[in-house]
């Protein structure tokens, strides 16, 4: 049985922790692939800068989205980020939003996970 907890996951860069690009990618897709094995779930998933290619054509982390957002969780990313790269038209995953969409999730949230 899935819960939701007021827990907000932020994403900031295409990938996870510092270092190897295509190491962080992995770490990223694997996290949110064990993430959907998970009985509590964060309520949103928020993506900006970097993190929003990863709701994008190409991104290894796409079908463990698509799960996660099938199960209920919000994904969000940042409207002004996509169009900065170009990716507004590229998303397969989630919503675009604004950054005022952001803050009001982040100031309801219980608490925000940041990768």
């Amino acid at each position: 049985m899935k819960a939701f907890n007021n827990t907000l996951i932020q994403i900031a860069q295409n990938g996870m922790g510092n270092g190897d690009e295509q190491l962080a990618l992995q770490l990223v897709a694997n996290y949110l692939k064990l993430l959907n094995e998970e009985d509590e779930l964060p309520k949103f998933i928020v993506l900006y800068n970097g993190g929003v290619k990863l709701a994008c054509t190409g991104s290894p982390a796409i079908e463990a989205m698509q799960v996660l957002e099938k199960r209920g969780i919000k994904i969000i990313a940042c409207t002004t980020c996509l169009k900065y790269f170009g990716l507004l038209d590229n998303m397969e995953v989630g919503i675009a939003g604004t950054m005022m969409d952001i803050i009001e999730l982040q100031k309801s949230a219980e608490k925000v996970v940041n990768l």
